[in-house]
């Protein structure tokens, strides 16, 4: 239905922004496994990341052809056009619509940050769900091990142990989501 097409500014954003930058902190917590000793699986850093501001900042900029700190609707569609992706003047303008804070029908950063942090719980909450697999509501070792295995990651029980305690902050041995999303936007 076009209504719910033009209604939709996820649609627009969600698998093509994100991307950029979400994988990158999945696949380092995924490292963990392969050391649990190891400083990121103590929520240690062993080198700067740029953290997500600086992230959704670069993203922004992507999208701002200009750089006068605004994304009009022409930047949009012109945005999507270079990913290969069509997007009407009508969707444009309804996802600025939807999005913009200030009624200037322009997205300027605060506008962007909202959206991409509602984007990223989405995200966050599929992948919890895909974890999902023991116990109902929690990570547990066993899910994880399971489901890095099957994205091909040979990982041992005790290393998801590991894993899981870096971030269990009441100490029962499996994340609840709370935990998860500390976990994978540390």
């Amino acid at each position: 239905m076009e209504v719910d097409k033009v209604s939709k500014p996820s649609k627009w954003f969600s698998n093509k922004s994100l991307r950029l930058s979400f994988p990158r902190r999945l696949s380092k917590s995924r490292s963990t496994s392969s050391s649990p000793t190891s400083p990121i699986s103590r929520g240690e850093s062993t080198t700067k990341r740029p953290n997500r501001d600086d992230e959704l900042k670069e993203i922004f900029r992507h999208f701002d052809e200009d750089g006068d700190g605004k994304i009009s609707v022409l930047e949009l569609i012109n945005y999507f056009a270079s990913i290969g992706e069509y997007m009407s003047y009508e969707e444009a303008q309804a996802a600025i619509n939807e999005l913009d804070r200030d009624g200037d029908n322009l997205l300027d950063f605060q506008d962007f940050q909202r959206l991409m942090q509602g984007e990223e719980d989405e995200d966050l909450k599929g992948a919890f769900e895909m974890f999902e697999l023991e116990k109902e509501g929690c990570l547990t070792p066993k899910g994880l091990q399971k489901m890095l295995n099957r994205l091909g990651e040979s990982t041992s029980y005790d290393d998801c142990v590991a894993m899981i305690q870096v971030f269990d902050m009441d100490r029962n041995g499996v994340l609840d989501y709370r935990e998860f999303y500390r976990m994978m936007t540390k």
